[in-house]
């Protein structure tokens, strides 16, 4: 009678613990996923601004409207193995003629490169890493300004950050077409916030 009742005990408390935690379920709690137990991870590369959204307005602020400074940016997911990252902004709406006045597809705006990668934030007016040039062959940010005689008269600033697997080996005041040709073989990951402006 008493193996009876034992063994019946040793058959429901089986059943529960089976039943409130399967084998295939693991604790979200321990940064798992509940479906699977593969590790959840957070190494996707991103790029945040609390100045704007994507795709949204840039304040007047960070323009030539305004105070001139580059925007807060925020830095996130890095992956592992990267040994320095680098910063592109450009604007590939400008007018044609200047396109074909100068031979470009676009005015850059900002380029910074052998940024650490421990780098979380890259605060307003500031620059981290090696300062490139920008289309006015100026080693400095160069806000939005968008000619409003010319359509679109509302751009869009697309800041590009890449996760490289290594320094750069270039001095101060290297163009985008420098960087982007030194880099390639060598990113990681990469991905981009947009922002737009029009001048008022």
């Amino acid at each position: 009678m008493w193996r009876w009742v034992i063994g019946t005990i040793a058959i429901v408390a089986a059943a529960a613990i089976f039943l409130f935690n399967p084998p295939f379920m693991q604790r979200s709690d321990n940064g798992y996923n509940e479906s699977t137990t593969t590790p959840m991870t957070d190494d996707t590369l991103t790029l945040t601004s609390t100045a704007f959204e994507n795709m949204a307005s840039i304040p007047a602020k960070y323009t030539c409207d305004g105070e001139q400074v580059s925007p807060p940016l925020a830095v996130s997911g890095i992956p592992a193995g990267t040994v320095s990252l680098a910063l592109i902004m450009d604007d590939p709406d400008i007018p044609a003629v200047f396109k074909e006045q100068r031979g470009v597809g676009e005015f850059v705006h900002w380029v910074l490169y052998n940024v650490p990668p421990q780098t979380k934030e890259i605060a307003s007016g500031a620059a981290v890493g090696v300062v490139g040039a920008n289309g006015a062959g100026k080693n400095v940010y160069a806000g939005p300004c968008p000619p409003p005689q010319y359509e679109p008269s509302t751009h869009r600033y697309f800041f590009k950050l890449y996760a490289l697997d290594q320094n750069l080996p270039l001095q101060a005041g290297a163009t985008k077409a420098d960087v982007e040709r030194t880099m390639a073989g060598h990113i990681i990951a990469e991905t981009q916030l947009v922002g737009t402006y029009k001048r008022k």
